[in-house]
């Protein structure tokens, strides 16, 4: 692919996630809280922090993948390194692919760092790059950790996208292998099965970020690009987050949860079914594209209150204490648990 090809496409992905935005919709209405409404604690001594990766994060929500390789996404990441800054949550890059064939671009992502120095940053790269790609996306940014997704429906749909996969899991094992740093492996929007993410397990993956439907679709964004309609019918394929989630009960990895995650009880429904920290992607870029920076951080600022407030209802001190909190899980999602032997009356009756 042409540099200028692949930059326009990366410009492409952003007009067409932020068109998305409201059209989206996720299973976390089929989550539903049983109140404890008497608290023993003052909301200010609620703890927002959490742990994955072997790092500890302030706040249990962070800025994931989005973008990346072109003039107008280098100012999109400078815009959302400073979220991150103000706000104080990591941030993760979009795909690296573009700078490690082409490195004048390496601006685009390294601006992220710049405008963040201190911040905890995810480099990312796709399942196909090799170990030396994996070292230099971490070198670029000074990275924390190295996100590697998964995007198998996408390549598919995209004309100009990858048709042989046969070494994807083996590429991952190499990388995990190194032991240099943390690794997350993600998927982009299609949710993951407990057998896929036994798989992962099988080969020294800790730490997964399901990223289920529900938020940006990029089999749907490929379709758009391509304009001829042909995969059209894969607009709703995939497991969304709170299905994905459910299905992950026994994994014994880390748990991240991102899709269509767009406001903070979002969020502790998320933690409460297991996850140790929630990707937002969307719901930042939405607001981003509507208001301006200092707005966005405000509104994200406020979360860490929203958050405080949403934890002292449910009696929860720490992140930790929401996995013991009761809720009813209802609707599709009900039928979802059904069909995969899930046994949903644990969550409804749980012992706080």
């Amino acid at each position: 692919m042409r540099e200028e090809e692949r930059s326009r496409r990366k410009d492409e992905h952003i007009a067409l996630a932020y068109r998305q935005y409201q059209e989206n919709a996720s299973s976390f209405e089929d989550i539903r809280f049983i109140p404890q409404s008497l608290p023993d604690f003052h909301k200010e001594d609620v703890a927002l922090h959490t742990y994955f990766a072997g790092q500890k994060f302030e706040l249990p929500f962070y800025i994931n993948a989005m973008t990346g390789g072109s003039a107008r996404t280098q100012k999109v990441n400078q815009d959302l390194a400073i979220i991150a800054r103000e706000v104080g949550v990591a941030m993760a890059v979009g795909s690296q692919s573009a700078a490690l064939k082409n490195p004048d671009l390496e601006d685009t992502y390294k601006v992220v760092r710049a405008e963040h120095p201190d911040g905890l940053i995810f480099a990312n790269i796709s399942a196909d790059n090799t170990v030396d790609d994996a070292r230099k996306a971490v070198d670029m940014l000074r990275a924390n950790a190295l996100q590697i997704h998964i995007n198998v429906a996408q390549e598919l749909v995209m004309k100009e996208g990858d048709r042989d996969f046969s070494n994807w899991l083996r590429a991952i094992e190499k990388i995990i292998a190194l032991q240099e740093f943390p690794v997350i492996v993600k998927e982009v929007g299609f949710g993951m099965s407990r057998e896929m993410m036994q798989q992962l397990q099988n080969i020294g993956v800790e730490t997964i970020d399901l990223g289920g439907k529900g938020g940006t679709n990029f089999a749907r964004i490929e379709g758009d690009r391509r304009r001829d309609q042909a995969y059209d019918f894969l607009g709703d394929w995939g497991l969304t987050t709170a299905e994905s989630l459910l299905d992950c009960q026994n994994s014994t990895a880390e748990i991240l949860a991102s899709g269509g995650i767009k406001t903070p009880l979002d969020v502790v429904k998320c933690l409460s079914l297991g996850a140790k920290s929630v990707g937002i992607a969307g719901a930042v870029l939405y607001e981003l594209k509507k208001s301006d920076v200092e707005t966005t951080i405000q509104v994200f600022q406020g979360w860490s209150n929203q958050l405080k407030s949403l934890m002292t209802l449910l009696n929860a001190k720490t992140v930790a204490e929401l996995v013991h909190k009761p809720l009813l899980i209802q609707g599709e999602l009900q039928e979802f648990a059904k069909l995969r032997h899930i046994n949903i009356d644990l969550f409804a009756n749980r012992d706080n």
